[in-house]
């Protein structure tokens, strides 16, 4: 699977995207949005990727690679999560290598994602958990027109405090 924007293309991950899955989800900075609390071997990972190619009915999640189109270069992730298709909802989130924020790649892999999920996968509605302090992903997802409907306090224990996290929802029109 493809999608193909201006910018960038999400696509399904490759057996090549290892080193860099590895890269992303061994940073300890990325881990609260992950909920990651240990780090992954490439043993692991390797396993994973050789499962990707489940489809989101039976994994129940997507994930796909945010590449440059320009350079081919791995930029990001964009994942569907908690995918229900009896609700016709899932949830997203999204993550951009620090090297590589500020281009507009977040946007345009999330506005990809929103048109496939509502046209292609029929659902009704997306959601995102965003702690209350991730300025930058509440700017994003309320600029794709995410309506905050509820605060979770307390919600993520992180660096030795509790954060509330923030629901965001889009209903398909």
């Amino acid at each position: 699977m493809s999608l193909s924007g201006q910018l960038i293309n999400l696509r399904a991950l490759e057996p090549e995207d290892l080193q860099f899955l590895y890269q992303i989800e061994n940073n300890e900075s990325f881990w609260e949005i992950s909920h990651t609390q240990a780090p992954f071997s490439k043993y692991l990972l390797k396993q994973y990727l050789e499962n990707a190619h489940l489809d989101i009915y039976e994994a129940k999640q997507l994930r796909l690679l945010i590449e440059e189109k320009s350079t081919e270069k791995q930029v990001g992730m964009i994942d569907l999560f908690d995918f229900n298709p009896q609700h016709k909802r899932a949830g997203i989130g999204i993550l951009i290598h620090p090297d590589f924020q500020k281009n507009g790649y977040a946007s345009e892999a999330l506005s990809l994602l929103i048109n496939y999920s509502f046209s292609h996968l029929n659902l009704h509605q997306l959601f995102a958990n965003i702690t209350s302090d991730n300025l930058k992903s509440i700017s994003l997802f309320t600029k794709h027109q995410f309506k905050q409907i509820g605060i979770k306090k307390d919600w993520i224990f992180s660096e030795g405090k509790f954060k509330d996290e923030i629901l965001f929802q889009l209903i398909k029109d």
